[in-house]
């Protein structure tokens, strides 16, 4: 039996903005795959590197393990993995190196190296598969073990022969996700996980997923492992895995880390139904859009099932910037969808952007605006980025600086030519959420004047903070006044 050792490139405690939040969740992607080749007859294991503190820490593993291969599989489920960011990368190059120090066969799968696969051949990788992976790996391994392997027969893969790089040619995406096995829970050391997040959050969290791909043309948007394609798990086939987690690792939430969560007819009613048939009651959060929620009965079934928050990419408050985006989202929908999921009991945390080509002042203040006038449950900011692949990319690629890759996911670089230079975009999204928090501790204020029998250290935090932001807020401003966009007091 041919041994395989799984691994990643995405460490937490290396990207500080991730390490900081203490959220962290096993390679869900990875796992698939693993369990895919265990199903086949292959003996896998798993070196996690999401907690552990140096790409180095592999030559334990392999010492240990002495496998034949070596895949590296990024999670696809995981929205860093697109970003290519250059920790990750460079995690990727040092593993490769040591792991071909004991003669391992190397295979990688990740967005990076769909996207740089000659890199990761000129780094020591044997083949990089290309776009969504299970069926690739077990053609290919299966495939090399043959006494006069064809491997150009593989469809999906990077590989060189005689300093020539081939390519196989592009795989169809997987139509009926049910025919994956259950992801290989087994091989995550869960009790790791649990402790960090009882230790930082009170509760414990695991990820599932239940689609692959979105069918959306948002253009600054990479889909370079499942594409434009939506496809989904049977709510039958989610709901089983559910109990099976419930069952063995007991985790208080779920995050459901679809792009689109619930997108086809029908599925999340279903989904309901299934978990009162079963009893199983659950908190979870998900990603969606505006405009789906507001379709028929969804919030309904999405309160009754459990949902706890949505994410939803709001992006801008300007109606000018998301047409630019080819978001396919209205404003009045942000608003709207917002009230409602709020009324129904269900948080509202917002996705947003700065940054986008031809964003003006009038536009970050739309936002601004926006965002103190709903007051959603919680906010995201990133300046945008152009992705290999992206209809955005291709716009600003001749203006692409001296900047391809951001160092982790705290990094807020903007890499072309845009109205504000690097340091605006930098600071604006943290006098933002100064903003934004400095109004959260007023309304807590206020409502703890109504209910002083509320009063305790948890509720008393965000008052208190107000008094940090309220002078902090005071010396952003100051300081951001040199910037052209800034120097008209009404834009904010």
């Amino acid at each position: 039996m041919k041994k395989v050792l799984f691994t990643h490139s995405f460490f937490y405690k290396l990207d500080y903005k991730q390490w900081k939040f203490k959220q962290p969740y096993p390679p869900l992607g990875t796992l698939f795959a693993a369990s895919l080749l265990r199903e086949n007859n292959y003996s896998v294991s798993l070196f996690d590197t999401n907690l552990r503190d140096s790409p180095h820490e592999i030559l334990e593993a392999l010492e240990r393990e002495m496998p034949e291969y070596l895949v590296i599989y990024d999670d696809g489920f995981n929205y860093l993995t697109k970003m290519c960011l250059t920790n990750m990368r460079e995690a990727a190059f040092e593993m490769i190196e040591i792991a071909k120090g004991f003669g391992c066969t190397i295979v990688v799968s990740s967005s990076d190296a769909s996207d740089h696969y000659e890199e990761y051949l000129d780094h020591g990788a044997d083949f990089i598969v290309i776009g969504e992976a299970e069926m690739t790996l077990l053609e290919l391994l299966n495939e090399i073990q043959k006494p006069t392997p064809l491997i150009e027969t593989v469809v999906g893969l990077a590989f060189q022969n005689n300093s020539q790089t081939h390519l196989t040619g592009s795989r169809q995406v997987l139509r009926e996700l049910d025919i994956l096995p259950l992801p290989a829970w087994d091989l995550v050391n869960i009790d790791e996980y649990r402790q960090i997040w009882i230790e930082h959050h009170g509760y414990f969290s695991l990820n599932l997923a239940t689609t692959r791909g979105c069918p959306y043309k948002c253009n600054w948007c990479a889909k370079p492992i499942y594409g434009n394609r939506y496809n989904t798990r049977s709510p039958e086939r989610v709901v089983e895995e559910v109990e099976l987690l419930i069952t063995k690792h007991k985790p208080d939430h779920f995050w459901i880390c679809d792009d689109i969560f619930g997108l086809k007819p029908g599925w999340i009613q279903s989904f309901r139904d299934l978990l009162k048939e079963k009893n199983l009651q659950i908190k979870y959060k998900i990603q969606s859009r505006v405009d789906l929620l507001l379709q028929e009965d969804t919030i309904d079934a999405l309160a009754e099932s459990g949902l706890e928050t949505v994410w939803v990419g709001a992006e801008s408050g300007s109606q000018k910037i998301l047409d630019a985006m080819d978001k396919g989202t209205k404003v009045e929908q942000i608003g709207e969808a917002t009230k409602l999921l709020q009324q129904n009991g269900i948080k509202v945390a917002f996705f947003l952007q700065f940054g986008y080509l031809g964003e003006t002042k009038e536009d970050i203040k739309k936002t601004k605006d926006m965002v103190l006038n709903l007051m959603p449950d919680e906010i995201g900011i990133s300046v945008s980025y152009p992705l290999p692949g992206t209809k955005f990319y291709d716009k600003v690629k001749l203006q692409l600086q001296d900047k391809a890759n951001w160092t982790d996911s705290d990094d807020l670089d903007t890499m072309f030519s845009s109205s504000q230079d690097r340091d605006f975009y930098r600071k604006l999204p943290r006098y933002i959420h100064k903003l934004y928090r400095k109004k959260r501790g007023i309304m807590k204020f206020k409502e703890l004047l109504r209910h002083p029998l509320r009063v305790n250290y948890k509720n008393l935090r965000p008052v208190l903070a107000t008094l940090y932001y309220i002078p902090s807020i005071v010396m952003d401003k100051l300081r951001l006044r040199k910037y052209d966009s800034f120097r008209d007091d009404n834009c904010f």
